[in-house]
């Protein structure tokens, strides 16, 4: 017997309703504009936000904006490695001239050529790159949620939404890397899907000289290329997508070394100026106990937290058979987030580039209701408004 709720009628469920939301979803204009629209609205509700935040906090929302590893960015985009401001130090307030090394070119190179351009300053030019490259991500992110297993193109939709969200999305309108790294990576991953294996190779390579992330990415493609090598598929494409992959990360790890005169050059540096090394994730656990046995701030609460559901979701991204590059470079992320005994405040920031986690969320909440969808994104939208704003206002230290 029918309950109430089956017999009850819902407005969008009406075939009126379903055919003027499919008209306009489907309508060449709203394709093409969707992504974009959808990132630069969630973005603009946190940066809103964080103006409110900031007031409260009687903090500059310029500063915040540029704050921390923004500030160095920003140096290295002025006067290149060798005139970085003699302010900017290390975590233990020291510097020497291979400190800034540490922070990778890929980003700073692209805010000095946005900064070329008449009447730009290097600040304007930092917040431009990190806008277009976001845009650039979100498109990247409809293409993959609409190419994967059981995806389509509202889900992609729901993926830019979910993402441009994620906890510490405010990241993506500061100028941090970041969003030119996600931008990246995910044109590299939606090569390996469409098995454009050229293309997937030369974002790779051009993620890795963006962020050490580009590792997990590196593992991804190279993985995938060496599968359809072996399974005689697509010719000479993935020998080339597979060789130009590493290039980026291999040449500035190498250029780091050949500064330093050691082979981990790189590393050194990240150890001596920051205490960060790979540990295997006993400091992660050993934070993670305490914060929970004795919470001390939202912030940390929270990063424990989200590390859990991500963890989850690399369940949830096997149960749902999401394609297996998708699923190691996921993973890799993850692995080189909780194997790492950095800045602990940091891990929720750098748990960013795992997109591919939120793909097998981002396809079931697809197919449902749209007015369900609708409350869900704009529920995670505005916490993440929130999180992010308490980050850089609230919160003291760095993320």
């Amino acid at each position: 017997m029918p309950t109430l709720e089956a017999l009850r009628v819902h407005p969008e469920d009406s075939p009126d309703a379903r055919g003027r939301i499919a008209r306009f979803a489907g309508h060449r204009v709203t394709i093409a504009l969707a992504p974009a629209v959808l990132y630069l609205v969630v973005r603009e509700l946190g940066l809103l936000v964080l103006q409110l935040m900031a007031a409260r906090w009687d903090k500059d929302v310029t500063a915040v904006l540029t704050s921390w590893d923004g500030q160095w960015f920003l140096g290295i985009a002025e006067g290149g490695y060798a005139s970085v401001p003699d302010g900017l130090v290390d975590a233990f307030g020291r510097r020497s001239p291979e400190t800034p090394l540490a922070f990778f070119p890929g980003y700073p190179t692209l805010v000095r050529w946005v900064d070329g351009l008449p009447g730009v300053p290097t600040i304007g030019a930092a917040f431009t790159v990190s806008l277009v490259s976001g845009v650039f991500c979100a498109y990247g992110l409809a293409r993959l949620g609409s190419r994967v297993l059981g995806g389509s193109r509202r889900a992609g939709w729901v993926l830019v939404v979910l993402f441009a969200a994620s906890p510490m999305a405010v990241v993506l309108s500061m100028t941090y890397s970041e969003a030119t790294f996600c931008a990246l990576a995910v044109w590299s991953l939606v090569g390996v899907v469409e098995r454009r294996w050229v293309s997937a190779g030369a974002c790779c390579a051009a993620a890795g000289l963006v962020r050490p992330t580009a590792a997990a990415l590196i593992v991804a493609v190279c993985a995938a290329a060496a599968v359809a090598i072996w399974q005689r598929r697509d010719d000479w494409r993935p020998w080339v997508g597979g060789l130009l992959a590493p290039l980026g990360l291999v040449g500035y790890l190498g250029y780091v070394a050949l500064r330093t005169g050691r082979w981990d050059g790189w590393f050194a540096v990240q150890q001596n100026g920051w205490d960060s090394r790979f540990d295997g994730g006993a400091a992660t656990w050993k934070f993670a106990l305490l914060i929970l046995g004795e919470p001390r701030s939202v912030l940390e609460l929270a990063t424990v937290w989200l590390l859990v559901v991500a963890l989850a979701l690399v369940v949830l991204s096997f149960r749902r058979g999401l394609e297996w590059p998708l699923i190691v470079y996921g993973v890799g992320v993850l692995a080189m987030d909780l194997g790492s005994n950095g800045l602990m405040n940091s891990k929720a920031r750098l748990l960013l580039p795992a997109f591919t986690l939120l793909v097998p969320v981002a396809a079931a909440l697809a197919r449902r209701r749209t007015s369900t969808v609708a409350a869900v994104l704009v529920g995670v939208s505005v916490f993440s408004a929130w999180f992010g704003a308490y980050a850089i206002t609230a919160w003291q230290f760095a993320i």
